[in-house]
């Protein structure tokens, strides 16, 4: 039975480390948001067991995959989107044969996420530009404050879609009600008319 584990990724996230055990022939996921251009880094740790495999897998929203890996017991993966969208991170274990025991065995899976500017390796960039401390230090803080400005670029496009859904859905309750009205007005008016013809072919008004 799949079993889903939801953990939303902010873009200033300091990373998610998270441990669990894991039964044979299931699968667990993780979904979280992403921005766009925005790094994902981590870094996986399977305890193995003999007759037991696990598979690794990670797809975006429209299923497209982004990386995949077989039978893994420890490594690492990074990967970014061109555009917003969710990704799912997801382990799958197979037993590779029918021994009983495999049944009741569970792998301890270990799992280690940074995203934005903790997953960037700044002593290899500092060394690529030779950068002093300072200068370094000046670096990290100026990429921190453009993830800043993007994240609340973010909310403000995210804040102006609600309100625009909002606006948009409080025209369309207006107009249905409108509609609405006059139907009802309107049947209440044939209903009138209607009665009045009935009571007269009865003869029981003049």
């Amino acid at each position: 039975m799949m079993k889903w584990l939801t953990i939303l990724f902010a873009v200033l996230s300091t990373g998610s480390c998270i441990s669990w055990h894991m039964p044979s022939n299931s699968q667990k996921c993780l979904r979280g948001e992403l921005q766009k251009d925005i790094l994902v880094k981590g870094l996986y740790d399977v305890m193995p067991i003999v007759g037991l495999q696990v598979d690794f897998t990670v797809k975006d929203s429209k299923n497209h995959i982004l990386v995949q890996k077989e039978d893994i017991t420890s490594g690492k993966f990074t990967f970014s989107v061109e555009t917003y969208d969710m990704f799912e991170i997801c382990f799958i274990s197979k037993a590779l044969n029918k021994n009983e025991y495999l049944n009741f065995a569970k792998q301890e899976i270990y799992l280690d996420i940074k995203t934005g500017v903790e997953a960037k390796n700044y002593e290899s960039i500092g060394e690529m530009y030779k950068l002093k401390p300072l200068e370094l230090n000046l670096k990290r803080l100026e990429d921190f404050s453009q993830a800043i400005v993007l994240e609340f670029d973010d909310m403000k496009k995210r804040a102006d879609e609600m309100r625009n859904t909002n606006e948009s859905t409080n025209k369309r309750l207006l107009y249905f009600s409108l509609f609405s009205m006059t139907c009802l007005i309107l049947f209440a008016t044939w209903q009138v008319i209607y009665l009045r013809q009935y009571f007269k072919a009865k003869k029981l008004i003049e």
